[in-house]
């Protein structure tokens, strides 16, 4: 009796170390189970991006990666058996039907890759600033995908830029993480230097003054225009020195300042001088605009006079004050010191008996 419980007893506590141990071997080893989504930076998917708990499996390439950015699908059927070809057997399918896999990228837009181009270019071989510059690319960059691993900015490698042709090449490196030769992207075309300009939407005919509907505001060549491109603030409100075509990119020489007096214009003539106000009828004899010196005639002497355009249908002629005679010695000796005054009249002129005008 006594042998037969000693056997019973052992043989409980062998099966209990056995079943401790197959526990202790469970939580160490866990199956391998497949994932729902997939994940890769490179281009290459391997057994352990689809499964969990792959071990020394992991690193094994079973697919190629979708293309950059983008996501595809792998049936669960077909990853089970590239498993199996490398003998992982023994997954866990959590009931999944296809597996999805997506490629990171790095993604460089057009609009982004051109302002890169711009300020490479800017001040280059007498070129203006990278805002004021127009380019026309030989190939569309369009939208740029490099590895998730580019992670360094655009550094302009090469930059040229030829003004007799307006060609530019400019070449850029962008470093990775992992520490390998930076890529490269190169780009080619033709840069064009840009201003504002008032441009006319109209025909604009000789003296004719603009307005605002007359003008928009276009980027036009700086080479085109010029270097006295008018602005919108300088166009309106002025005269056109000669006739211009609609869609002209209006310069500062194109135009003056609108002319206050017109030839055969019936003008005001104002004499001015201390003590002297008066105003007669006249007619301009040229144009003029403020502050130019006219030749106006006066209709009541006929005879023709010179004046500073002052306003619109007015010219202004000075008159020299005459010079107060000097005093006769006898005279000055008689007043005495302490003396006052003698009183001085002082004539008003009226309409009637006004100094002839010239």
């Amino acid at each position: 009796m006594i042998a037969r419980a000693l056997l019973l007893a052992t043989a409980l506590i062998a099966a209990s170390a056995a079943t401790a141990l197959a526990q202790t071997r469970g939580d160490i080893i866990a199956a391998p189970a497949l994932r729902a989504s997939v994940v890769v930076t490179g281009d290459l998917v391997r057994i352990g991006d689809v499964i969990d708990n792959a071990g020394s499996a992991a690193q094994i390439a079973i697919y190629r990666a979708p293309d950059l950015g983008t996501t595809g699908s792998l049936p669960v059927a077909q990853v089970l058996n590239a498993l199996r070809s490398h003998h992982v057997i023994g997954v866990d399918t959590r009931d999944l039907k296809e597996i999805s896999v997506t490629r990171l990228a790095r993604m460089l837009e057009g609009k982004d890759i051109e302002q890169q181009v711009a300020r490479a270019l800017e001040r280059k071989n007498g070129l203006g600033e990278a805002a004021n510059l127009s380019l026309t690319f030989d190939r569309d960059p369009g939208d740029v995908r490099l590895d998730a691993s580019n992670s360094g900015g655009m550094q302009a490698a090469i930059v040229r830029f030829d003004p007799r042709n307006g060609r530019f090449d400019v070449t850029f490196e962008i470093s990775n993480d992992s520490g390998t030769a930076p890529i490269k992207l190169r780009f080619t075309g033709t840069a064009i230097e840009t201003i504002e300009a008032a441009v006319l939407a109209r025909a604009i005919e000789r003296n004719e003054v603009l307005k605002s509907s007359d003008v928009v505001i276009e980027r036009r060549p700086k080479a085109e225009v010029g270097a006295d491109a008018a602005t919108r603030d300088r166009a309106v409100g002025m005269q056109a020195r000669r006739q211009l075509r609609a869609g002209q990119a209006v310069r500062v020489a194109d135009l003056a300042k609108p002319d206050l007096v017109q030839r055969d214009q019936n003008v005001t003539l104002i004499y001015d001088s201390p003590g002297l106000y008066l105003t007669v009828r006249g007619k301009a004899l040229e144009n003029g605009t403020e502050g130019d010196v006219v030749n106006v005639m006066n209709l009541q002497s006929k005879r023709t006079v010179s004046g500073i355009v002052t306003g619109r249908g007015q010219v202004s002629i000075t008159v020299a004050a005459p010079r107060p005679a000097p005093a006769a010695a006898d005279t000055t000796s008689s007043l005495g010191s302490t003396g006052q005054a003698a009183p001085v009249a002082v004539a008003k002129l009226s309409s009637s008996v006004a100094p002839k005008a010239e």
